[in-house]
């Protein structure tokens, strides 16, 4: 079976899983049967099995099936938004299967434009599995392109933008967008990956990819009409928090590094979100918007 039938099969069995909560295995074979799943024939509970085994290998997300009901139910939904690549994935995934099917109407599927940078993925990723040193060339906007060798620690997509964090030479963490690569070359030379080393504690101080020295702050600020909604369903950062709430604003509490891009995303909700402490944090936004008004 092609690899896209099955991926396509996968996703179906989590999506099912995900809408009915809970589902028997003749439950669910006679829903694979009614969506025409595998040209219409018939579920084996063997293929079954397997498809779990793969689902879990793949995203991350567990099947266990209730011995006193012999229900099926998905027991680490929580995992499918979580900031992995299995989430990132399974949602990817789900978009194809459905886009794919959906080949009359692509004209009415409007998609973000992503920067270059893709061509350079599978290097990246080869020298991060293998542990090899990647040479480079790089050229910062408005800067002279150069070229370095690094040693690739981890990627992270961040608005569109793909970004690479590596180790430099002189023991620098540094961070390189991918569009702005010139060349990436897989090299003989190798690297020790730190055993103790983890991406998602890496960044998890900060919200974006700039990981500069800024101080650790308790941030408070309040939202205002609908931007509540938005922070509750798509939160800015772990640990974000509601702390009050009432009919015409919510605060929220976050434990932080306030770099320019956490004030940058504050910024893009206008004056649905305001600054309440740090209070030299708000007089930076203070000065910030400031310098924003001179130019109109």
């Amino acid at each position: 079976m092609k690899s896209a039938q099955l991926f396509n099969q996968y996703i179906w069995i989590i999506n099912t899983l995900r809408a009915f909560k809970q589902l028997t295995f003749e439950e669910l074979s006679q829903k694979w049967m009614l969506d025409g799943i595998a040209n219409g024939n018939a579920l084996q509970r063997s293929s079954f099995n397997r498809h779990r085994d793969s689902i879990v290998n793949l995203f991350g997300i567990i099947i266990d099936c209730d011995l006193k009901t012999y229900r099926y139910y998905i027991s680490n939904d929580p995992a499918l938004s979580s900031d992995t690549i299995e989430s990132w994935l399974f949602s990817t995934l789900t978009v194809h299967d459905v886009l794919s099917d959906s080949a009359a109407v692509k004209d009415n599927v409007l998609l973000e434009n992503v920067p270059a940078g893709e061509e350079f993925l599978q290097t990246i990723l080869a020298a991060i599995k293998h542990c090899h040193c990647l040479h480079i060339g790089y050229k910062k906007f408005g800067d002279e392109g150069y070229e370095k060798t690094i040693c690739p620690y981890a990627l992270k997509l961040f608005h569109q933008r793909w970004y690479l964090l590596a180790r430099t030479a002189d023991e620098q963490m540094r961070v390189y967008a991918l569009d702005r690569m010139t060349m990436a070359r897989l090299t003989d030379e190798t690297f020790q990956m730190p055993t103790d080393f983890s991406p998602q504690a890496y960044f998890s101080e900060y919200y974006g990819v700039l990981t500069d020295d800024t101080p650790m702050e308790h941030v408070i600020i309040r939202a205002y009409d609908r931007t509540p909604n938005y922070l509750r369903t798509l939160p800015l950062h772990h640990s974000q928090c509601e702390v009050a709430t009432t009919d015409s604003y919510t605060d929220f509490s976050f434990h932080i590094r306030p770099t320019s891009d956490f004030l940058a995303e504050l910024l893009s909700h206008g004056d649905g979100i305001e600054v309440l402490k740090p209070a030299h944090l708000r007089q930076k936004m203070r000065s910030l918007i400031a310098k924003s008004l001179k130019r109109y």
